[in-house]
């Protein structure tokens, strides 16, 4: 069977979570490959080199930044976060461990689809020779970078806000910064890493 859509590695100790996210994923078209711990996660992205790998960061053994890490260093796959946690401190590792995106559970498979296709969209797309001085609003909405993934998911949490209430909090941010979508993201993004304390150990 051909991988229309590419390779996806689901890792989640809540079986059903993965179990969820898996079925799908596969509905929607995607060879998925899933664990529940970090270690045949780990195991599994070597011999199955996938496209794309959705984390949970919190889990028994190695952690979803642990296995990131590794997919980072050692396999160059590209990885997201699905996770409970959204404080500062996280969010500044997810920043830091260069997550193509960050989500706050709880989530249905709906509203992480089309992170999954902008994700990949992203990392098989060429670089772009030349960013544009400004992006239409629209095409930002239609594909946000990971950047802007990420600062949504840190807004959901520090303002206890919804998926959208937390979109139009960061556009009002940036139009009244006079900042594109994406900076105004990243200038978030980078608050966040500073007032974070650093991770013990």
């Amino acid at each position: 069977m051909s991988k229309a859509k590419g390779t996806i590695l689901v890792v989640d100790d809540d079986r059903l979570v993965l179990a969820t996210l898996a079925n799908g994923l596969s509905q929607a078209g995607y060879d998925v490959i899933d664990a529940d711990n970090g270690d045949d996660a780990i195991l599994l992205a070597r011999e199955h080199r996938p496209d794309l790998a959705l984390l949970d960061i919190r889990m028994q053994g190695k952690s979803g930044f642990d296995v990131a890490a590794y997919l980072r260093q050692y396999c160059q796959i590209p990885f997201m976060f699905l996770s409970a946690f959204s404080d500062a401190q996280t969010a500044a590792q997810v920043t830091a461990l260069g997550a193509v995106a960050y989500l706050v559970k709880p989530l249905d498979i709906s509203q992480i689809l089309p992170v999954v296709d902008a994700a990949l969209a992203k990392v098989a797309a060429p670089p772009a020779p030349a960013k544009p001085a400004a992006r239409p609003a629209a095409a930002e909405q239609a594909m946000p970078s990971p950047e802007v993934l990420m600062a949504i998911g840190v807004l959901m949490q520090r303002d206890a806000l919804l998926r959208a209430a937390a979109f139009k909090r960061l556009h009002r941010m940036a139009s009244a910064a006079s900042l594109t979508l994406d900076q105004q993201a990243q200038r978030l993004l980078e608050a966040v890493e500073r007032l974070a304390p650093p991770p013990a150990g």
